[in-house]
């Protein structure tokens, strides 16, 4: 059990994750028994059409066409069972997150709820190339009214800038993620933060079979962020961190 007080606007998370079982009863149309066997299964049959049908020359096809509602389960079933852990991640955001933010791969849209709770976060941009998961978090946009402080989208402007950005277990399912650690910077406004995670492991069990593990990938993506990133201490025992971008002269992919 986490030792950090709990923000007052946040306690619907450990509560009942932000009503997600409803939610996702409401949009799938779907039992609750029927629901809770998906969770039972979510991780094997998401790794399963991982070892069937990814590759990365069509990463972004395999997360945007053939997922299906899979990943819909299997984020659920994480975010249901892990309450103490994304918790954490939660109370982090709380603490750091402001302005205008970008939610950048958003899943289910548990980060973005909690975003949109901050009396620090004037507006949320929730982005996700999955049209399921996209959808779904607009249908839960609307269920708890926050129409108003949560912009979803599938993709980006450009020119877009933000205060803050958020980037939760993305980095692994991209094929050069270093070169999205430089996007986020050019996207960061002066001063602007980055919470993130990342996990560049198949797992124990290959589990993950559509997680990037490329040691030389992995060893540009680290060394990018340590070029352009300074990171920003925070007291909570969980993979996330906070950065703040360097000035943006210095943004480069070192060799």
């Amino acid at each position: 059990m986490s030792t950090f007080p709990i923000a007052p606007y946040l306690s619907g998370y450990w509560q009942d994750a932000f009503n997600l079982k409803q939610h996702l009863q409401q949009f799938l149309e779907i039992e609750p028994d029927r629901l809770d066997l998906k969770f039972a299964t979510a991780v094997e049959d998401l790794a399963e059409l991982g070892r069937r049908d990814f590759n990365w020359e069509d990463a972004s096809e395999f997360y945007r066409d053939r997922v299906g509602e899979a990943y819909l389960f299997e984020l659920a079933a994480w975010h249901l069972s892990s309450t103490d852990y994304i918790g954490d991640t939660l109370k982090l955001i709380a603490d750091r997150a402001q302005g205008r933010v970008l939610d950048f791969g958003g899943g289910i849209g548990t980060h973005a709820i909690a975003l949109a709770l901050c009396p620090a976060v004037t507006h949320v941009t929730y982005c996700d190339i999955n049209p399921i998961n996209y959808n779904f978090v607009r249908h839960r946009v609307r269920q708890l009214g926050l129409e108003s402080k949560i912009t979803c989208c599938m993709e980006l402007t450009p020119t877009e800038t933000f205060d803050t950005i958020t980037c939760f277990d993305v980095m692994e399912h991209l094929p050069e993620p270093s070169q999205q650690l430089l996007h986020f910077h050019k996207m960061l406004n002066p001063q602007g933060k980055m919470i993130a995670n990342w996990y560049f492991s198949k797992g124990a069990n290959q589990e993950f079979p559509f997680h990037l593990d490329d040691s030389k990938i992995i060893d540009r993506f680290f060394r990018t962020l340590q070029a352009n990133f300074i990171e920003i201490f925070h007291p909570y025992f969980i993979t996330t961190r906070c950065y703040q971008a360097m000035t943006i002269e210095r943004a480069s992919v070192p060799v």
